[in-house]
């Protein structure tokens, strides 16, 4: 048997904490940030985790995780 490939994609964006939560980085916040205001953007710089309707997706993605 052959051992699973991770989905480098998936690696790149996601981390899996010792708790074993999936941290992501906000979207929205790569172009067009004129329009946003100061509070939106501030807000988008935080991290925050994945809900546990898509976590189970990402695990399928990161085997090692």
């Amino acid at each position: 048997m052959p051992k699973i490939k991770t989905n480098r994609s998936a690696a790149k964006r996601f981390k899996i904490t010792k708790s074993g939560k999936i941290k992501k980085r906000s979207a929205m916040r790569g172009h067009i940030l004129g329009k946003k205001s100061r509070k939106r953007k501030r807000h988008l710089k935080k991290n925050s985790y994945l809900a546990p309707a898509e976590e189970k997706k990402i695990r399928r993605l990161m085997p090692d995780g």
